[in-house]
């Protein structure tokens, strides 16, 4: 199905050159489109997109591959903007859009605009072109809107929760909840990666609202469960695994269910520790390293791999309530394993 979802994307963007003329129109702006959404990805929208298509329609309709990509040009879209606010200078091991674009501007002291700026404006046409790629699909004009709606819906979602995110970083730890945290991980990953791909293709393909929903919550779950797999990696993975310093969550005052919960399981001395730490009072890697150790001994590292196997099991429980044909719903608990795998 990737090889499939690979293929129909290199298309696509020939189709949108022949359709838009962006090459014609800007040179730079159509090859810095095409270099950065054709770079090697794990393209787990738009595959869940189709799985959840396929899992109640006994046929593949016309369209469906070039309308999954749809998922995938809006994850463009905010991961040039995400590099932006996270002022990151790298995305899938190559120079990230601003920074790229920085560089090409380089030299030029005239201008009055910046990497940054061009980037705003590129991610804007990535997420037209999502739009655009979404109506490829041959269904019921009924479903469509339906399914669309769905995908503007995970789009503000996700901006929402980037937006609390960044909000939630000036709160005081002692004032941040395990509601607050699971908000950030509900809108900002659960939604747009693994619910709205599922439900937007099971609306596609007709299925029941009963079935729909099931499958919403199941992609939520999962969601939360593979944020905090992603928090404990973030603190405890190898910097040659993840190609950043295990200490780099610490280090941006990353409000995580491991933090919220070793702050509130600590002694006082320790909570003080962790306080300098999410205000920015501390730059010593010794300190940052102290924090990690608090995690593991105040049994938060126990706690959140607890949280992430409860729900597992919750999703298992609503994945199977979907009425998915069988050899879908084997597909996704396959992924779902695979997801979690420590």
């Amino acid at each position: 199905m990737k090889i499939r979802i690979e293929k129909e994307l290199h298309a696509y963007i020939k189709d949108a050159e022949k359709t838009y003329s962006l090459k014609r129109l800007s040179p730079p702006l159509f090859e810095s489109i095409k270099e950065f959404i054709c770079r090697p990805g794990k393209r787990v929208r738009p595959i869940l997109f189709c799985i959840g298509y396929l899992g109640f329609s006994k046929k593949t309709t016309p369209g469906l591959y070039r309308s999954a990509l749809s998922l995938e040009l809006l994850h463009d879209f905010m991961l040039v903007h995400d590099d932006i606010i996270d002022k990151s200078d790298t995305r899938r091991g190559l120079p990230s859009m601003h920074a790229s674009l920085n560089e090409t501007l380089s030299g030029n002291t005239k201008i009055r605009f910046d990497g940054e700026d061009l980037a705003i404006v590129i991610g804007d046409v990535m997420y037209a072109m999502g739009l655009d790629a979404f109506l490829s699909i041959k269904e019921e004009p009924r479903r469509k809107e339906a399914a669309l709606k769905k995908l503007i819906s995970a789009a503000l979602y996700t901006g929402s929760g980037e937006f609390i995110e960044l909000i939630l970083g000036k709160k005081p730890i002692e004032e941040v909840s395990l509601d607050d945290i699971y908000k950030v991980y509900d809108y900002k990953t659960a939604n747009y990666t693994f619910a709205s791909p599922l439900s937007m293709g099971s609306i596609l393909a007709g299925a029941k609202e009963t079935c729909t929903k099931n499958l919403f919550s199941y992609g939520m779950l999962l969601g939360r469960a593979f944020q905090i797999k992603d928090d404990i990696i973030g603190i405890f993975g190898k910097e040659k695994d993840t190609g950043k310093s295990s200490l780099t969550d610490i280090k941006e005052a990353k409000r995580t269910i491991l933090i919220w919960h070793a702050f509130n399981h600590s002694y006082k001395k320790d909570k003080e520790a962790i306080k300098k730490a999410m205000y920015g009072l501390s730059s010593d890697p010794g300190e940052f390293a102290r924090i990690r150790r608090i995690i593991a001994e105040s049994g938060s590292l126990s706690y959140a791999k607890e949280q992430i196997s409860r729900l597992f099991t919750q999703a298992q429980e609503h994945l199977r309530a979907s009425r998915m044909e069988k050899k879908y719903v084997n597909m996704l608990e396959d992924f779902s394993r695979k997801t979690l795998k420590a």
